[in-house]
């Protein structure tokens, strides 16, 4: 019988700890500054206690892991008895993690396929699920990597923010920049699409916004078997009123994950983000 296929992604994923757990999942972390002191994310700092630098408008940088972070895992991996490794993470758009992937696997000791998700939070971490199942049912390295970019198409992923204020500082608004004239009237709806953060709508209100959200997401689950993530940052209430909304409303709902993003995203995102992952399930 041979050895497993290992499953690495990276600290944005956010996947509950309880998942990565029972899944046999590695995270390679990235890094996040506040004030001038670095720590790993998921690892030494809560979202949390990260978000107090977001709040008071101090300086907030993020990096990606290291090419020898990656090797590590790799190198484990192997040490552990597997015969290849899938690397899924956020989008090469938003971040060199991808890159600093491929740079390891290049060295790896046993064959490494990075998949660039074009995505990040839950969107990644379904991905990240799809592969780590089809590696437990015996999926080799080719079905295991297809099994997460199957999922990464059938996902997509809708998001508020408060202010695009944080976006602006954090050069990551893209194609939203857009709305940047008109920030102080509107409350803005974005969208991942090609790797990159999008505007999706201009509403006027926070409300109004919000109800929109739960509208777009009702309609992109249809009556489909989808799972669903519902992610904030310092927002809970927002988050749990949308996800009980959903589990009203989405008659094909299977999996609902509710959860705060850690302080990579929140450094670009801010405090209020509410967002939701909307992931068909394969027949």
């Amino acid at each position: 019988m041979t050895a497993p296929v290992a499953v690495v992604t990276d600290s944005t994923a956010y996947l509950p700890d309880e998942l990565v757990s029972a899944h046999g999942v590695t995270v390679v972390p990235l890094q996040v500054g506040v004030g001038g002191e670095t720590f790993e994310e998921g690892r030494e700092r809560t979202a949390a206690e990260a978000g107090e630098g977001f709040r008071d408008w101090r300086p907030v940088t993020t990096s990606r892991p290291s090419p020898g972070s990656f090797a590590a895992a790799y190198r484990h991996a192997a040490e552990a008895g597997a015969i290849g490794v899938v690397s899924v993470h956020l989008s090469a758009e938003m971040s060199g993690t991808v890159e600093s992937a491929r740079l390891a696997a290049k060295e790896a000791p046993i064959p490494v396929r990075v998949v660039d998700s074009r995505s990040l939070g839950m969107a990644l971490g379904f991905s990240v699920l799809a592969a780590a199942r089809t590696a437990a049912g015996g999926g080799d390295l080719d079905a295991v990597a297809d099994a997460a970019v199957r999922r990464i198409r059938a996902t997509r992923s809708l998001f508020y923010v408060d202010t695009l204020e944080h976006l602006r500082r954090g050069g990551r608004i893209g194609a939203a920049a857009t709305l940047l004239g008109s920030a102080l009237m509107i409350k803005p709806l974005l969208r991942i699409a090609d790797g990159r953060i999008a505007p999706l709508e201009k509403v006027r209100t926070t409300s109004r916004a919000l109800a929109r959200l739960e509208e777009l997401a009702v309609e992109l689950a249809g009556d489909r078997a989808v799972d669903i993530a519902v992610q904030h940052l310092a927002a809970p209430v927002r988050a749990a009123a949308l996800a009980g909304h959903l589990r009203e409303r989405v008659p094909g709902l299977h999996d609902l994950y509710v959860g705060e993003v850690g302080p990579v995203v929140g450094a670009h995102v801010g405090p209020g983000m509410l967002g939701v992952a909307v992931s068909r399930r394969e027949p």
